[in-house]
């Protein structure tokens, strides 16, 4: 596999093997698959990946991706304000939305700060965070980073930065497990956790 002829195809599995969770046994079965794809089928796969790298980008308001310059949530006139919830993860808010029970509004921090991966809150959107609640009505912060140590710390640090604000600061309750991905948690333990927030 290593010629030259078999170069694309070494070089297409490497680039699935990049995704994560995806281990050299899965890219190779991705990579065969693509393959075997029509050529117009391969060109749609390929053109929805430019397609999304070229029209996502982040909402000015929450940081959430988005095609405009609102998210569709900070976009609608029936969202509470004086609510925001802080999230690790664009996908922890499709989490909290199938809840159907919290009608505040997000941040997406992109991330967690994580000095052993070189990441500190100046790589997060932290900033942006604070110069929003500077020119709003916020009554209150729901740190919802995920129940880890990298999540803790990164909660910690924000509540910090807002301890000066007279803006009220909960994290959510245990009812998600430690060390437990908020992606994959069921709406009733996301609303449990919504319910039973703890103050910071």
């Amino acid at each position: 596999m290593s010629s030259k002829g078999a170069l694309p195809i070494v070089k297409l599995i490497e680039q699935f093997e990049r995704l994560p969770g995806i281990g050299r046994k899965s890219a190779q079965r991705l990579a065969f698959h693509v393959l075997e794809l029509s050529y117009e089928r391969a060109q749609d796969f390929a053109q929805a990946i430019l397609d999304a790298h070229r029209k996502i980008k982040k909402c000015v308001a929450c940081q959430n991706l988005t095609e405009h310059e609102l998210c569709p949530i900070c976009d609608r006139s029936d969202r509470d304000g004086s609510i925001i919830c802080v999230v690790e993860d664009p996908r922890d808010i499709l989490a909290f939305e199938r809840t159907r029970e919290y009608k505040g509004l997000y941040h997406v921090l992109h991330g967690l700060i994580s000095p052993m991966d070189g990441i500190g809150p100046e790589q997060l959107t932290i900033k942006e965070l604070m110069a929003r609640l500077g020119s709003a009505q916020v009554e209150e912060v729901i740190m919802a980073t995920n129940p880890t140590v990298e999540g803790e710390a990164t909660a910690a640090y924000i509540a910090r930065l807002l301890s000066p604000m007279e803006i009220k600061v909960t994290r959510l309750a245990y009812g998600i497990p430690v060390g437990a991905a908020l992606e994959y948690a069921d709406e009733v333990t996301l609303y449990r956790a919504l319910e039973g927030r703890r103050e910071m």
